[in-house]
């Protein structure tokens, strides 16, 4: 007999508002990341550390004292409490390695809805930044139309001129001599 997959009871927005923007790249915290997997972050630190050489750089980073203080003055309340260690952050290939060293069902599962996050947002950014680049395509196109709209007012303004006020005109062209 199979088993029966789990669906898990987590909406995309709860794990949306996990995921940071720092040092360029979108990454969890680990608290985040346990409080997901149901397990301590002191436990998922500990996989962490026993398998580090499986976490380069692209996969997870620790947090500067700076980056760290700059995280918890963007929450209105701080629901941190005391930390000894400054968080780790992980990456979108952090997270799943990570669920790959968590044993349990859960984590499997939540890394997977996490990278499934993940991908949608990069389609969002991706979809996002095609739309600015057809707007500023525009914007182009909207600036010099406005600039020739105003020369040709200018041109305009300078017909009207002449029409309102006609100069003398010398007459040109061969006048017979009088007759003696």
């Amino acid at each position: 007999m199979a088993k029966k997959e789990k669906t898990l009871a987590i909406p995309d927005e709860i794990i949306m508002n996990k995921i940071y923007y720092i040092r360029g790249q979108k990454v969890m915290l680990d608290s985040d990341l346990a409080e997901l997997y149901e397990v301590e972050t002191k436990r998922l630190k500990e996989q962490v550390k026993r398998n580090i050489d499986r976490f380069p750089d692209g996969y997870m980073f620790t947090l500067t004292e700076s980056e760290f203080a700059n995280l918890r003055s963007q929450f209105a309340t701080s629901s941190w409490g005391g930390v000894r260690y400054l968080p780790m952050a992980f990456t979108e290939h952090g997270v799943l390695q990570l669920s790959n060293y968590l044993k349990s069902e859960r984590a499997r599962a939540v890394g997977f809805k996490i990278i499934d996050v993940f991908v949608r947002l990069r389609e969002v950014l991706t979809d996002n930044m095609e739309l600015r680049l057809a707007i500023e395509e525009i914007k182009k196109k909207t600036e010099n139309n406005t600039k020739n709209i105003e020369l040709v007012f200018q041109y305009l303004d300078e017909l009207l001129e002449k029409q309102e006020n006609p100069k003398p005109r010398k007459q040109v062209g061969f006048t017979l001599p009088k007759k003696k």
